[in-house]
C-alpha cells in the first residue's frame, strides 16, 4: 500500500490560544483542508463536484489530541480514505510534526451528498472514481 497523501501547514500566531497552543477548532480546519488538497490531487475540484450535482459531508468527527502544536510548528497531515459498501465511507488523517511526532489523530465517517435530492449518494466509492483524474490520492 502506498503512503497516504499529506500535506504540511505552518501554525499561524492567531491559531493559538491563551495556553499558547493550537486551539482545538484549528485541528478540523487543518483537517478539512488536508481533505481538499487530497480530493484537489486526485483531480476532483469543488466546481467540479457542483457541477456533478454532489458534495462530500462530514457525518461524524474524533480527535484524539497527544502534543500540543505551538506557532511556528510544521505539521503534516495526512489524508487516508477507506472504502467500504454502501453510502458511507471513513477517513483517517494523522497530525505529525516536521520531526515525526505524532501529534494527534483524526476519524471520520462522511458520505457523498446528491444536492438535489438532499440523501446521500448510493455508492460513494464508485461515483468519486468516475469524477477523478487520479485514483491514487483518495485511494479509489
Amino acid at each position: 500500500m502506498e503512503d497516504p497523501f499529506q500535506i504540511r501547514v505552518r501554525v499561524r500566531g492567531y491559531e493559538v490560544d491563551t495556553q499558547g497552543h493550537m486551539n482545538q477548532a484549528v485541528y478540523l480546519q487543518y483537517a478539512e483542508h488536508a481533505r481538499w488538497e487530497c480530493l484537489l490531487a486526485a483531480g476532483i475540484t469543488q466546481a467540479g463536484l457542483i457541477a456533478n450535482g454532489v458534495g462530500p459531508v462530514a457525518l461524524d468527527v474524533a480527535i484524539k489530541f497527544r502534543r500540543e502544536l505551538r506557532t511556528g510548528d510544521e505539521v503534516d497531515i495526512s489524508c487516508e480514505f477507506w472504502w467500504g459498501e454502501g453510502k458511507i465511507f471513513h477517513i483517517q488523517q494523522e497530525f505529525r510534526r516536521a520531526d515525526s511526532t505524532h501529534v494527534a489523530s483524526l476519524t471520520g465517517t462522511a458520505g457523498l451528498l446528491d444536492l438535489q435530492e438532499r440523501r446521500l449518494i448510493a455508492d460513494p466509492h464508485a461515483r468519486f472514481l468516475e469524477l477523478a483524474q487520479l485514483a491514487d490520492p483518495m485511494s479509489l
